[in-house]
């Protein structure tokens, strides 16, 4: 009868342990969010913030201390700001995950199979050739984007059947490596060859979600949601492969489907991510990491708790690009670089220590 005890309460302790770890995560998504709407050359005050989305969701009367340009601060300008970030980083923070722990390797994340190369090439070419497709206009530049992504991930997963028909992990990850490097120096050619549209082009490429609207939001929402639970619906399958393809097939895992719908999963959210924002490094490297090292491996809780503090860390790392040198904005990709590099760099050393030890 103690031993019954004793196993029921290790699950309860798991059980809250797991809870506890969704909570924190909600209420640092909530807090970034806040600060990310309230913050800028303009502070809004967080009172005005709560009425002016409830008026706007609930259709409540506004009281007359509200000011109307703070009004249109927060419905036109910083709202669709905030939640376009938080969802760049929740599309790349679970994509980072689940890459991880497929492809068993922790310096994995939403680039490794050049993905993300093949999205910036649509967008170079957009920029460059002044492209812009009828009744889409404005558009074109992220649906160009998100089919160079998809045109990419077809090719690698073709070539890497033609080297192997198992597709094994090391397979993929050399062919996803061949074809960003070949990608990366195509773009290296458009800007050595481009006049006017070179400030727009590196400006594209190190990433913002600046001026962007509701119309992107719109865009990626879709893409976010179906690969989201492509990835949610296969946690149990990722936990076995990232123990090892063997042994995920002696559990009964049809490790080739699995793979490919992870695979498919990981380049939609990625795709659809850089197509809004640009090229934005280190947020699907280091978030998971983070939360391997606080909550444990298991996918089940990892892939949630991932979209929650990767769209909150894109929040914040968003909200220091356009506050750290005002009025002039740095891009968002330089930010997340030098946040998490150093984060990256600690990580791997405080392994290497662990090992020693």
């Amino acid at each position: 009868m103690s031993i019954l005890h004793k196993l029921l309460s290790i699950q309860a302790l798991r059980g809250n342990h797991k809870y506890y770890s969704y909570f924190l995560g909600a209420i640092f998504l909530l807090f970034s969010a806040i600060i990310g709407i309230a913050v800028g050359s303009v502070y809004v005050p967080i009172k005005e913030i709560i009425q002016i989305i409830g008026s706007a969701i609930f259709h409540f009367p506004l009281s007359e201390t509200v000011d109307p340009m703070n009004t249109n601060i927060v419905l036109d300008i910083r709202l669709p700001r905030v939640i376009l970030a938080g969802l760049v980083g929740a599309s790349l923070a679970i994509a980072g995950a689940a890459f991880q722990g497929l492809l068993r390797n922790p310096l994995a994340d939403p680039y490794t199979l050049g993905v993300s190369s093949g999205a910036s090439v649509g967008a170079v070419i957009t920029l460059f050739f002044h492209i812009s497709l009828p009744v889409i206009g404005m558009l074109t530049l992220p649906l160009m984007s998100i089919l160079g992504a998809f045109i990419t991930i077809f090719c690698v997963l073709l070539f890497a059947r033609k080297i192997e028909r198992s597709m094994k992990v090391e397979t993929i990850i050399l062919t996803g490596i061949i074809f960003s490097s070949f990608f990366s120096s195509f773009i290296s050619l458009i800007i050595a060859l481009t006049g006017d549209e070179l400030r727009q082009i590196i400006g594209w490429l190190l990433g913002s979600v600046s001026m962007r609207g509701w119309s992107y939001i719109f865009i990626i929402v879709p893409f976010f949601i179906i690969g989201s639970l492509l990835l949610l619906m296969n946690t149990k399958e990722l936990n076995a492969m990232s123990l090892g393809e063997e042994r995920a097939q002696h559990l009964g895992v049809n490790v080739e489907k699995r793979k490919l719908l992870v695979l498919i999963a990981g380049s939609i959210l990625t795709g659809a991510a850089v197509s809004v924002s640009g090229a934005i490094g280190f947020v699907g490297l280091v978030i998971p990491h983070l939360i391997r090292i606080v909550w444990g491996p298991n996918h089940k809780e990892l892939l949630p708790l991932s979209i929650l503090f990767g769209a909150g860390f894109l929040i914040i790392a968003d909200l220091i690009s356009r506050t750290i040198i005002q009025p002039s904005e740095l891009p968002i990709g330089v930010i997340t670089a030098l946040i998490g590099a150093p984060v990256f760099a600690w990580i791997l050393m405080k392994r290497k220590i662990g090992k020693r030890g």
